[in-house]
């Protein structure tokens, strides 16, 4: 889920919206305003009405961030790296660059984010009530719905199947019962799929059996989850498939790189037209890593300038370039692919050797699942 808006970075971790949170948060001031607080707390003028939805809707914006975030610091307190945290218009994903060692910090992980839901369930609850003795009923009720909708947020992600933090939960059980880390993910996805079918049952059946409008959020949610359990348990297979293999059997080398100190028509006429990559490393004097440019940026550079503008000048620095090593487990990186460049440099003393992208993981896991890997080495055979 790509970023539309970049709302600030917290512990270091970008954190933004998609643009469907907008028109989501729109809709529920419109909602708010229009029709549940002029029902629940009447006698205000509509300003009053349009006010209080739009620091509500605010809030629950927030709670929506302390949810994520909650299972990002607590990633993080187990030394997983988080690339990003993104709110879409059903909830929110973390990007974690990598993957827990065992059942606990799964279980952890999964849990935090509605242990914060309902933490913020009952402080809007509790916020409320002094709202309510000094006779203020616009804000009592708007804290009220505030705690309603967390309580509902942190009960719903609890369900048992992924991509549901009650799949994680689930997945988390199941590995430490069963010592099968793949067979518990795929536990845990057939059950989210089963539920999405359940979910989008029960939204049909309000929808024409009862005429009730908010069925088809019902169904949609459902089609979601079943669309997300699939993905999940195809996840899963790719995880089989690549299980114990190094990034050096999957990064493409060795490495197409840039100089530094080389201008954007001199890169343009070498390596990028020789070697036509997404995005390329650029190392210094010494052949040490000194950054990454992609074609994007390079584009982005008027033709007037790209004869005195150096690589440098453009490049992202190298602080900010996940790189790993080449014997390092691939499984341990893939997660750092959904980083902005969408590349991973494999670098050996400091000097790049090799680059990892999405196209060399599907590539690899393609000649995996035919059984093009040695099994003696990697552990990898023919599918079953």
């Amino acid at each position: 889920m790509r970023q539309t808006i970049r709302l600030g970075t917290i512990r270091g971790i970008p954190v933004g919206v998609h643009w469907s949170v907008l028109l989501i948060l729109l809709l529920l001031t419109d909602g708010l305003a229009m029709s549940l607080l002029p029902t629940l707390a009447e006698g205000y003028p509509a300003g009053a009405y349009w006010l209080t939805a739009a620091w509500v809707a605010a809030l629950f914006l927030t709670a929506l961030v302390t949810h994520e975030l909650a299972h990002a610091v607590t990633a993080q307190h187990f030394g997983i790296r988080v690339e990003s945290i993104t709110l879409w218009a059903l909830g929110g994903v973390s990007t974690l660059d990598g993957r827990p060692r065992h059942p606990r910090a799964e279980l952890l992980i999964a849990l935090a984010g509605p242990a914060a839901s309902l933490l913020a369930a009952g402080l809007f609850a509790a916020a409320s009530i002094p709202a309510g003795l000094i006779g203020s009923d616009l804000p009592r009720t708007g804290l009220a719905w505030l705690a309603g909708a967390n309580l509902v947020l942190a009960v719903f992600n609890l369900l048992p199947g992924a991509p549901l933090d009650g799949g994680r939960v689930l997945a988390a059980i199941l590995w430490w019962l069963r010592k099968d880390r793949a067979a518990a993910r795929h536990a845990a996805a057939r059950a989210g799929g089963l539920l999405g079918i359940v979910l989008m049952g029960l939204g049909a059946v309000l929808v024409f059996g009862y005429a009730a409008i908010g069925g088809f959020w019902l169904v949609l949610l459902g089609w979601y989850l079943s669309y997300a359990a699939r993905a999940e348990e195809a996840a899963a297979d790719l995880a089989e498939y690549l299980d114990g293999i190094p990034v050096s059997e999957a990064m493409s080398a060795p490495a197409v790189c840039g100089y530094a100190g080389h201008t954007v028509s001199e890169f343009i006429a070498r390596p990028a037209r020789l070697c036509p990559h997404r995005a390329y490393p650029v190392t210094d004097i010494d052949g040490r890593l000194a950054g990454v440019v992609t074609i994007a940026q390079l584009t982005a550079i008027p033709q007037r300038r790209r004869m005195t503008t150096r690589i440098a000048e453009v490049m992202v620095p190298a602080s900010q370039v996940r790189v790993t090593g080449a014997d390092t487990p691939l499984l341990d990186v893939i997660g750092a692919l959904n980083n902005r460049l969408r590349t991973v440099v494999v670098v050996e003393q400091d000097r790049p050797c090799g680059v990892l992208t999405t196209g060399d993981v599907t590539r690899l896991a393609g000649v995996a699942q035919l059984g093009g890997l040695p099994t003696g080495r990697h552990g990898v055979g023919p599918a079953s």
